[in-house]
C-alpha cells in the first residue's frame, strides 16, 4: 500500500486511527450517515430486534485510501448489528400561545431511534 509523503514522514499519523480505512456514506431511513467499520450510531427507528443484523444497500459514496467511488459505480453494502431496537430521544415541547386571548397549546414528543453498530463495509 502506497502512503502519501505527509503520512510517511509523521509516525503519529501512521497509527491505525489515522491510517487508511474504508469509509462510506449510506442512506438510512431517509438520512445520510458517514460510517466506517466499528462505528456506533443512532438512526431513526428501523424494524428489527436487538441482536439482529441488517444490511443497507443504498450506499452513495465509498472511499478506501485514495480510491473514491460515487454515483452508479458504487456496489458496496453496509452491514450492521442492532444493539438496541428502541431508544427514545430528548423530549421536545412545542408550546403555542396568543397573548391576551386565553389561547395555549402544549404538544410534545420524544423521537424514537435505533442504536446500530457497523460491522462491515463490503
Amino acid at each position: 500500500m502506497k502512503t502519501s509523503l505527509f503520512l510517511s514522514k509523521n509516525a503519529y499519523l501512521r497509527r491505525p486511527k489515522f491510517g487508511f480505512y474504508m469509509l462510506a456514506v449510506v442512506k438510512i431511513a431517509g438520512q445520510q450517515f458517514k460510517v466506517k467499520a466499528g462505528d456506533s450510531l443512532y438512526v431513526p427507528h428501523i424494524e428489527g430486534k436487538a441482536g439482529d443484523s441488517v444490511e443497507f444497500s443504498d450506499v452513495l459514496v465509498t472511499s478506501e485510501g485514495k480510491d473514491f467511488l460515487s454515483g452508479s459505480g458504487v456496489k458496496a453494502v453496509v452491514k450492521a448489528e442492532i444493539l438496541n431496537d428502541l431508544v427514545k430521544g430528548e423530549k421536545v415541547i412545542a408550546f403555542k400561545m396568543k397573548r391576551r386571548k386565553g389561547f395555549r397549546k402544549k404538544h410534545g414528543h420524544r423521537t424514537q431511534y435505533t442504536h446500530l453498530k457497523i460491522t462491515a463495509i463490503a
